[in-house]
């Protein structure tokens, strides 16, 4: 998945000489956190609600006036990603530079942006959450053959995959999320473990409560 396929298209922003009091009531109206500050069509930097509340915070040392030009609080340089970023670099760049969107550019132009939120969505949507499905979460060598042995055991009954997410666990073995087109997960899970496979969820036994 690519950032230009959840980024906002056409953002909303603002120019740097637009007071601080102009750029909250801008955010309020549409309902968004973030704005992209331009100037003559180029990205000059970015502000958001929170910049606007540590400016003007009583407990600010020195609070800026509502009339504050906007490129006196903005952040600059600007992080920025490319449409054709996969989403998983701009999620590092967020979480990396602790940062909640990344202004979408292509040279000069601004062509979209993105949220932590979109993020997320995308990670709901990668894993399959949104709609009927049971999971498996299983550990597999790490060596050649054995992912396709697990999708071949699959295939064999007719269980269809929605989504797979995987993460090394050392240099030996990996850990796999799948989301399957079953609700008999129990008897998956049951006939997995009698074929050799390691499966953690769900569990051998019910949890109690």
């Amino acid at each position: 998945m690519l950032v230009r396929e959840i980024m906002h298209p056409d953002p909303i922003a603002i120019t740097a000489t637009k007071t601080l009091d102009q750029a909250y009531a801008l955010m309020r109206d549409r309902h968004i956190r973030h704005l992209p500050v331009v100037e003559g069509g180029r990205l000059v930097g970015v502000v958001t609600d929170r910049d606007l509340r540590l400016a003007t915070s009583r407990l600010a040392e020195r609070p800026f006036p509502p009339e504050t030009q906007v490129l006196e609080v903005m952040t600059r340089p600007v992080h920025t990603a490319q449409p054709l970023d996969p989403i998983e670099t701009a999620a590092r760049t967020m979480r990396e530079l602790k940062i909640g969107c990344l202004p979408v550019v292509e040279g000069d132009d601004l062509l979209g942006i993105v949220t932590g939120i979109d993020i997320l969505d995308a990670l709901l949507k990668l894993t399959g959450v949104g709609r009927p499905a049971g999971r498996l979460e299983i550990r597999l060598a790490s060596r050649p053959g054995e992912l396709a042995n697990l999708t071949r055991f699959l295939a064999d009954r007719g269980v269809n995959i929605h989504s797979i997410l995987s993460y090394p666990e050392d240099e030996t073995r990996g850990r796999l999320i799948l989301r399957v087109a079953t609700m008999e997960i129990r008897t998956l899970a049951a006939a997995l473990r009698e074929a050799g496979f390691e499966t953690l969820w769900p569990p051998d036994k019910p949890c109690q409560k």
